[in-house]
Formats: C-alpha cells, sequence, structure tokens
C-alpha cells in the first residue's frame, strides 16, 4: 500500500510538472505575439537597456533578433528573473539568436548628455552592432532617435515581447558581470552586490572614499 502511494505522489509531481511546463509554452506563445503581427516585414529585433538608474557604471542596451520558430522558455522582463535564471538565459539566447548587439555608453558621456540621450546612443550603438539588419524594431517604451528603421515602442514591452525580453536579459546580464568586474579592483563600494545602485552601504562609501572614475557625477552631487 505505501508503495502504491509513493508511486501515485510520483506520478502526480510529474504531473505538475508536465501542467507547469505546458503553462510556460502557453505563456511564452503569448511573448510572440508583437513577433508574429511584424512578421511579414523580416527580421523582428527587440530592443531594452538596463542600467539608466545607477549612480555608477555605465548604460548598456541590448539588440535581440529571435528566429522566428524560438523556442527557449523562460524569458521575461529580466527584473523578473532572478539573476541565477538570467545566467542560464544568456548563453541560450546567444546561441538561438539570429543576431544579438550590444551598446554600451561610459558615465563620462552620461554626465556630459544625459542618461535619457546616453540610452538612445546605447541602444543605436546595439542596433549597429548587429550582425544582421534588423527590419523592424520593437523597443521598450522609447522611441530611438536618428534611426531610419521602423519601431514600435512598446509599454512594458520587456514583459509583453519575447524579443524585448531577451534583449533585457542581454543588457541586464552583460551590465552586471561588468559591475561585477568593478567590484574586484574597487571593493570598498559592493558593486557586485549593488551593481552601482544608490544603497545605503554605496552611499556611505561614497561620503567616505569619495567618487571614482565609474561614477556618474551628475547622478551623485548630493552625496559627495
Amino acid at each position: 500500500m505505501s508503495e502504491e502511494k509513493k508511486i501515485s505522489q510520483k506520478e502526480l509531481r510529474e504531473l505538475k510538472r508536465l501542467q507547469k511546463l505546458e503553462a510556460e509554452k502557453e505563456r511564452t506563445e503569448q511573448l510572440k505575439v508583437y513577433e508574429k503581427k511584424y512578421a511579414a516585414f523580416g527580421y523582428v529585433c527587440g530592443i531594452d537597456e538596463a542600467g539608466r538608474g545607477p549612480l555608477a557604471g555605465p548604460v548598456v542596451a541590448g539588440a535581440v533578433i529571435l528566429p522566428p520558430d524560438c523556442q527557449i522558455l523562460y524569458i521575461n522582463d529580466s527584473k523578473k528573473l532572478s539573476a541565477k535564471k538570467r545566467e542560464e538565459l544568456y548563453p541560450v539566447i546567444m546561441e538561438e539568436a539570429v543576431a544579438v548587439g550590444v551598446g554600451m555608453v561610459s558615465p563620462q558621456r552620461i554626465d556630459e548628455i544625459n542618461i535619457l540621450q546616453a540610452t538612445y546612443e546605447a541602444m543605436r550603438e546595439a542596433i549597429h552592432n548587429l550582425s544582421v539588419e534588423p527590419d523592424i524594431l520593437l523597443n521598450d517604451a522609447v522611441t530611438i532617435p536618428e534611426v531610419a528603421i521602423q519601431q514600435v515602442p512598446i509599454i512594458k514591452g520587456d514583459a509583453k515581447s519575447i524579443s524585448i525580453g531577451a534583449a533585457s536579459i542581454i543588457a541586464k546580464v552583460t551590465r552586471d558581470r561588468l559591475m561585477e568586474e568593478y567590484d574586484k579592483i574597487l571593493p570598498e563600494y559592493g558593486f557586485a552586490s549593488n551593481k552601482g545602485y544608490g544603497t545605503k552601504a554605496h552611499i556611505e562609501a561614497l561620503k567616505t572614499y569619495g567618487a571614482t572614475p565609474i561614477h556618474r557625477r551628475s547622478f551623485i552631487q548630493k552625496f559627495i
């Protein structure tokens, strides 16, 4: 009897696992609604950024063209995913994508032209760095100036479009890895954990040690 119970529990767990998998497949299909809508244009590219808000480090943009039959599961707005899940998805996206481009704008440039213009610049660079020229861009909320390609801004696009979600993961992982490298050089600021955002510990370090070359001067004036 106990053995029968064990088997049934095992079967129940497997059933739940399969139900979750089917639900994720259905969610992923729903994320392709914009890609399917604009498929006739040709290559559909998702664009997103990471790092508009931090006090330190660059702003990074990702541009991703996924194949029409993309079967990658668990793509979502990078902020809704754990760091572990983002790291798991990063090489899968890099392997499966038709093309991936990354753009990066320095803290000094952010100070020079402001964060919004720097974000646009990073996005243009990401598009330029694609190995394939896209025919239409799906952007997370913005319309990028000085880009001739047709654009579709989508509010909260990183949670509504699989291409934009993939771009958000590429941008976020790229930037997080860079901040972890900065942490090895400048350990006092806790960049590995705060990724340059204005945590209490980071602000205290700023007050104690002053600004570094990777701090955005226009963001930290009230702290130093």
